[in-house]
């Protein structure tokens, strides 16, 4: 067989990518990685427009997208003063008192081809009183303040779980910049003051910057935050409002300083009178923030209930970020693909925002236009995914606040008594009844994510899996015995979370 070089004559494809930021400098990086023979990039940003970086934690995912630049982690981390990130405890979500960990992994194990949770749920029924987080490593894990890298070994409890990381979001985009720019990426300085259409086409055929430089391009790639520069005002793609479902549309946000004693390997999330707030360790500090709805308090309201959960002296001024949940009906419309903020919002309660950007450019490296030209089939192929990753995704953050029994505050009624859309009534009601979780071929959340909010917010099925009751539950309950006491031998012996980051015995 014979191999043949590829083609050097295409056309490459101009992509001017307006916004850096996280969304910004992750599609230049990556486009400059993987398609450095297909197109060229250009990214225009301003000093004067700052960078939003509320969100400090990420999902697991991320972890593939820094092995794809071939980062080394270790540098990562240490550059982003990050930690390790085993899931997000929720506090006083279903009740007041109540909390749980939305783990990185598994629940135990299935047998022979019974969902584990099924297994769990028939010893319930035998008088068992554990809880299925009790059969999480990564529960095991965040509990004792412990970390170790999962292995791939097929039956080890080791390759249950995984990890993603919580770093200073400031730190990051200027990580990829550097990145990007060593390796080919043209950065220019400016602010955009006019956007010009093809009068035949509608597409945007240039850029004109405050200094007068005209920016000519074949794909752009609007990151300009929630201003939405080109995919809103330029030409208009429509937006989807989801406030009725997802009401918060404020967070107040300011770092304080770190407490004494080892960093946790979680996210905190803890449910307010008007929202919710989270809480991020860092190597250097700890992220705070309060998000709630505007509707059910205001402002300075918020700011004080936010400096008064502060455990350490805050470390900057807090300050009011504005928005709203939703996102575009067609994230790529035209030649314009929109990523990050000017796609869509949805609220930080489960770090998803980092995961959204990457899995658009993904998405957009996947279906890059041929020879410089968009096919109709591959833009709505893209759109599709998007929109598939935002609608699950939005149900998924619904179900926190809906699955609630709290009547404490104006804003717990509203959001336990909302009509909620039909796609996540249908999945709870599955659920109730037989303890199934719908199942994803594509997208974010499975079946672990699930049972942890269901589970963890009261929700317990009616039934479950009449497979179950094929076993023995005289030899059941002695084997869930044994894999507890395996999963506590296996986290006893992980160094302590600060040991694995290098910064403690």
């Amino acid at each position: 067989m014979s191999s043949q070089a590829p083609r050097d004559d295409r056309p490459r494809t101009r992509v001017v990518i307006v916004g850096g930021g996280t969304a910004g400098w992750m599609a230049a990086a990556a486009l400059i990685r993987r398609l450095p023979h297909a197109c060229s990039v250009r990214l225009v940003e301003s000093e004067d427009i700052g960078i939003v970086g509320v969100g400090e934690a990420t999902l697991p995912h991320l972890r593939a997208f820094v092995s794809m630049l071939g980062i080394d982690e270790a540098e990562f981390m240490r550059v982003t003063q990050a930690t390790y990130k085993l899931g997000i405890e929720f506090r006083d979500f279903g009740r007041i008192g109540d909390s749980y960990l939305h783990p990185f992994g598994t629940f135990g194990m299935p047998l022979n081809g019974v969902p584990f949770h099924h297994l769990w749920l028939r010893m319930q029924a035998e008088g068992r009183h554990d809880t299925l987080f009790d059969y999480s490593v990564c529960n095991r894990m965040a509990a004792q303040g412990r970390f170790a890298p999962p292995t791939h070994e097929a039956g080890s409890l080791r390759s249950t779980y995984g990890y993603a990381y919580q770093f200073d979001a400031t730190l990051f985009a200027p990580y990829l910049r550097d990145y990007a720019v060593a390796r080919g990426v043209e950065r220019t300085e400016g602010r955009v003051v006019d956007v010009t259409l093809d009068p035949l086409s509608g597409d945007v055929a240039a850029l004109t910057l405050a200094s007068g430089e005209r920016v000519e391009g074949d794909l752009f790639i609007d990151c300009s935050g929630f201003r939405a520069l080109l995919i809103g005002e330029a030409i208009g793609s429509p937006w989807e409002d989801w406030s009725h479902w997802l009401p918060c549309d404020r967070a107040v946000a300011a770092p304080c300083a770190s407490p004494e004693g080892p960093i946790e390997p979680f996210t905190r999330a803890i449910a307010m009178a008007a929202g919710w707030r989270w809480r991020i360790p860092l190597r250097h500090r700890v992220g705070n923030g309060y998000v709630f709805s505007a509707a059910h308090l205001d402002e300075e309201a918020a700011t004080a209930a936010l400096i008064e959960a502060f455990e350490n002296p805050p470390l900057a001024d807090p300050r009011v970020l504005r928005f709203r949940a939703g996102r575009r009906a067609r994230s790529w419309d035209r030649n314009v693909v929109s990523v990050g903020l000017a796609s869509g919002f949805l609220e930080p309660l489960e770090s998803t925002s980092i995961y959204l950007a990457q899995g658009a450019v993904e998405q957009l490296i996947a279906l890059f236009p041929i020879d410089g030209r968009i096919a109709d089939a591959d833009r709505d192929e893209f759109n599709r995914t998007v929109d598939l990753e935002y609608d699950r995704i939005r149900d998924f953050l619904i179900l926190h606040y809906h699955a609630t029994t709290r009547d404490d505050s104006p804003f717990w009624n509203d959001m336990r008594t909302m009509r909620i859309p039909d796609s996540l009534a249908e999945k709870m009601e599955l659920f109730r009844q037989s303890g199934r979780v719908v199942r994803y071929s594509q997208g974010l959340f499975f079946e672990p994510s699930w049972l942890a909010v269901y589970l963890g917010q009261g929700i317990v099925p009616r039934h479950w899996d009449q497979r179950a009751d094929a076993f023995d539950p005289a030899h059941l309950g002695p084997a869930l015995d044994k894999l507890r006491a395996q999963i506590a031998a296996t986290v006893g012996a992980m160094p302590s979370h600060d040991a694995a980051l290098g910064i403690g015995a």
